[in-house]
């Protein structure tokens, strides 16, 4: 048994679906803290001008105190317009837009109030789309309490796993000793990004799916 976890994320690097694809089970990590600046609510896409950023509007009001499961999204102005009219302006040049747009439209009809929700409703969404069908188990559905280096192991623990995926990032705080002592190993992601045919000149990696999927379809999902 193969173990990973990481928080929701808006439009997930191609990154973030390997690293699903290498596990059994895919924690999603929807009871922990929300961080301000990072990919949970923002992601980038390609554009003729350089990447943009496309970013869910959320609640300040109490949200760096909460979890993922309290963070609510500021549906005050229409976000989901803005970042359906961007995508539609920088690929309905690429290869798989005429196919794909109308699907991602209707995914952004579905309101959501909480931020949580809706990663998860397109999580579903862009695994079906990548033909991965990895088991994801939601943290805040499991018996499971801990922090940082104390949570991956014990989410290896709950399933039994010999072996924890992480991220790159996870060299700087998890303890090897207290894994190994347990009899798991671990194993990071390397972080390079394989090229694929863009739009707009050089590659430009660790864009949001949304740019692999409209240039390569569900060939993506094979990178």
């Amino acid at each position: 048994m193969i173990v990973a976890a990481h928080q929701p994320a808006y439009l997930p690097s191609l990154g973030y679906f390997d690293r699903i694809k290498q596990c059994d089970t895919f924690v999603f990590l929807d009871s922990v803290q929300f961080e301000n600046n990072s990919f949970i609510n923002r992601n980038r896409i390609k554009t003729a001008i350089g990447p943009q950023w496309l970013t869910i509007p959320v609640r300040h009001k109490d949200h760096l105190e909460g979890t993922m499961l309290t963070t609510r999204i500021d549906n005050t102005w229409d976000w989901r317009k803005k970042h359906l009219r961007a995508i539609e302006q920088n690929y309905r040049k690429a290869p798989y837009f005429e196919p794909n747009f109308t699907k991602i439209e209707q995914l952004y009809r579905d309101p959501h109030d909480l931020l949580a929700d809706l990663c998860w409703d397109h999580l579903m969404f862009w695994l079906a789309e990548l033909r991965i069908t990895t088991r994801i188990v939601k943290l805040s559905a499991l018996p499971v309490v801990a922090r940082r280096s104390d949570l991956a192991l014990d989410l290896c623990r709950h399933f039994g796993a010999k072996r924890y995926v992480s991220g790159a990032g996870g060299q700087g705080y998890l303890e090897g000793d207290a894994f190994a002592t347990a009899g798991i190993d671990v194993s990071f992601q390397d972080d390079k990004q394989p090229a694929y045919a863009q739009l707009y000149g050089a590659f430009a990696p660790y864009m949001g799916i949304v740019d692999a999927w409209m240039n390569l379809g569900h060939d993506a999902g094979l990178l």
